[in-house]
């Protein structure tokens, strides 16, 4: 029989316990950190970064398109190089890509087809970024990406083994590392690979069956030994014109491809838009509202310009700097230069262009200084007499190469 003067005791002892624990409790959910603020990622895939346009397009799109595109070439079209007034869109489309229409309506149109794509062109011409925006415009992934260096082996094209898993369970399916390309295939997406003529051509030729039969066969497996491609696989492939000779490409892997060829911006208004744009993006990224000084602006690209015709007048290599001289190299100096003038108040803008331009030019010592030393003296004197700015500028350039001694 249960004695309730006992039971009573024990229920308050319970109590008792059960709000203590219950005080401890929230002791600790009072004391306990704070929560980790959530990951920002440093550069989103164009898919992700422009996702909403995409979505509107893909919304919109009433147009004739190959199978297992995301959105028709048109509206590729557009989503490339922006919308006008004539397409009448409810929504401003962003000019992502400045260059030739026809350049991109005929990568467009290799894509369609049953060749590959390959963009060549200078170092920082943008090759990459317009082969991610198809990628990403077609296949809404443009992360599927082969990245050519002298050590690439085929594994990395086709497909590789874990094996660990092999060992316990042997060669399947299931235990098979499938390559960017590959898994491009299986799901009839973009495949990318980067820096092409980079690789050894015995690599190179690996692409020959994938473009040419679009099946990859594994040998070591005797049930489903072959990947097929499926509608939609294409392959766009980059590869920079200064690395001719490096490793061509051979005859039969140059006939899988259609070759497209991005030219040097040279056109300062075009140059001054594709500035402007990267350098906002870049700025706020890093939640910086820096806003770009005219001026400084207009002496970044005054410098390149009259630097690319001293390197197309000069006779010899040595005349010349090793830098393409091209519109990314523009972008990455004056993205240095605002943070040096954000980051450290006692460097005026002027010295700061005048620092980073130098210094990220001067690559070959003392080839290079010697080159730009003439310049400075030669060209950039000459344009002291423009401004206050130009004037320190040039003065500042001076005491940079000097400091190099």
């Amino acid at each position: 029989m249960i004695n309730l003067d006992e039971q009573k005791k024990t229920d308050q002892k319970t109590s008792s316990k059960s709000k203590s624990t219950t005080k401890t409790s929230a002791t600790k959910k009072t004391t306990s950190p704070k929560t980790k603020e959530e990951k920002t990622v440093l550069r989103p895939p164009v898919e992700q970064l422009y996702g909403d346009e995409l979505v509107f397009l893909e919304s919109i799109d009433k147009f004739a398109k190959p199978k297992n595109w995301y959105i028709s070439p048109h509206l590729l079209r557009i989503f490339i190089l922006g919308s006008s007034s004539k397409d009448k869109l409810s929504k401003k489309i962003e000019t992502k890509f400045y260059g030739n229409p026809t350049l991109v309506e005929r990568a467009i149109v290799t894509l369609a087809s049953d060749r590959g794509l390959l963009l060549i062109g200078e170092p920082g011409t943008g090759k990459s970024w317009l082969a991610e925006l198809l990628a990403a415009g077609i296949s809404k992934r443009s992360t599927l990406v082969v990245q050519g260096t002298a050590a690439t082996t085929e594994d990395q094209i086709k497909y590789s083994w874990n094996i660990a898993a092999v060992i316990a369970k042997g060669q399947s399916t299931d235990t098979m590392i499938p390559s960017p390309i590959m898994t491009a295939m299986e799901n009839g997406l973009i495949g990318r690979f980067e820096e092409l003529t980079r690789c050894t051509s015995d690599v190179q030729d690996s692409l020959i069956s994938i473009l040419s039969e679009k099946y990859i066969a594994i040998p070591e497996l005797s049930d489903e030994n072959v990947i097929y491609a499926q509608e939609g696989f294409n392959v766009i492939a980059t590869a920079n014109s200064r690395d001719k000779g490096v490793n061509e490409l051979s005859s039969a892997l140059k006939r899988r491809f259609n070759f497209v060829t991005i030219p040097i911006v040279t056109d300062q208004k075009t140059e001054k838009e594709i500035i402007e744009f990267r350098i906002q993006d870049l700025m706020e990224r890093k939640g910086l509202a820096k806003k770009i000084p005219a001026s400084l602006l207009e002496i970044l690209l005054e410098t390149f310009k009259e630097l690319r015709d001293v390197s197309l007048s000069s006779r010899s290599e040595s005349d010349r700097l090793e830098s393409s001289l091209s519109t990314a190299e523009q972008i990455s100096i004056l993205e240095d230069a605002l943070l040096q003038n954000t980051f450290f108040k006692d460097v005026g803008p002027e010295k700061a262009l005048a620092q980073s331009l130098i210094g990220g030019l001067t690559r070959r010592l003392p080839e290079d200084l010697t080159v730009m030393n003439k310049f400075w003296h030669a060209v950039i004197e000459k344009n002291k007499a423009k401004s206050e700015q130009w004037k320190k500028y040039y003065s500042e350039g001076q005491k940079t190469m000097k400091s190099f001694h």
